[in-house]
């Protein structure tokens, strides 16, 4: 019997230095998140919009038909940026309205050069603002035709050549049709649009190019290559081995394929990492 007694007193406190240190672990573990929520949701920090064209605007890359094309300039007006913190967090691939509890403008008109620097040059700097701190997980923006400048005119002009074999095509293509995306949280390696007090961050509009031209490195059955246009239609425009075309040249000389294949790859374009957006065509613009 008293056996069993000291079995039970041994248990008992066993299982009271048990919970003793689930509570000491817990308060340990709750303390720096508590502490982080008050940094997050309290001052001001400064945050930053910025342009990526990935590594196919800065170092090249080869179409689906094995054009190889470098750009010179790739032109983007971003028009009316917004940052937001939304509750509950907004879901692009869903019918959800955007719920914002804060919203930040980030610009209201800028053209920038997505191929501005070298290969291994940062993304673009489009603003920064100083705004309250906290979690910025959806963005939005449109894509107007800019009112001066080197695109004047245009959405977006991209300037570069394209060589296969022992041709080399300079080209310039330019479009005027505006576009808007509302993106959700980005996705990508980190995590981005969390604006701590005092500190500064940024929030990304990445741009997919590899949609409209195709990826030479993937398979051809491969949707990003069954769903773009390639190089291939553009090449075919070349007078005196020179491509210069605007949205009224592609929509009028391209096949009522091609341009249809167009018209649903640049609503594409647009996203926040590898995460998605809903987007739309705006209308007509200025040809």
């Amino acid at each position: 019997m008293k056996k069993k007694q000291v079995k039970l007193r041994r248990l008992a406190l066993l299982l009271s230095i048990a919970l003793l240190g689930c509570q000491t672990s817990n308060q340990q573990t709750s303390e720096p998140q508590n502490q982080e929520a008050e940094n997050i949701n309290n001052g001001t920090g400064t945050l930053q919009l910025r342009a990526n064209g990935e590594d196919f605007v800065r170092q090249g890359f080869v179409s689906k038909e094995g054009w190889q094309i470098e750009f010179d300039q790739v032109y983007v007006n971003i028009a009316e940026a917004k940052a937001y913190q939304t509750n509950p967090p907004y879901n692009a691939e869903t019918d959800e309205t955007l719920q914002a509890t804060q919203t930040v403008e980030l610009v209201d008109a800028k053209t920038v050069d997505l191929a501005a620097g070298d290969e291994n040059a940062e993304t673009i700097l489009v603003s920064e603002v100083a705004t309250p701190a906290g979690r910025y997980n959806a963005l939005s923006w449109k894509m107007i035709p800019a009112n001066s400048g080197p695109a004047a005119g245009q959405v977006m002009m991209m300037q570069g050549t394209a060589t296969q074999d022992n041709t080399t095509i300079p080209f310039t293509l330019k479009i005027d049709q505006p576009l808007e995306f509302t993106c959700g949280d980005f996705v990508g390696e980190s995590r981005k649009g969390i604006l701590q007090a005092d500190e500064t961050t940024d929030i990304e509009a990445t741009f997919h190019f590899d949609h409209l031209f195709g990826d030479g490195t993937a398979e051809a059955t491969d949707e990003i290559n069954t769903g773009a246009l390639g190089f291939e239609p553009i090449a075919a425009l070349a007078e005196n081995g020179t491509v210069e075309a605007d949205w009224q040249t592609l929509t009028t000389q391209l096949s009522g394929e091609e341009v249809e294949k167009l018209k649903d790859i640049l609503p594409s374009l647009g996203h926040v990492g590898e995460g998605h957006c809903q987007e739309s065509q705006l209308g007509s613009g200025q040809n």
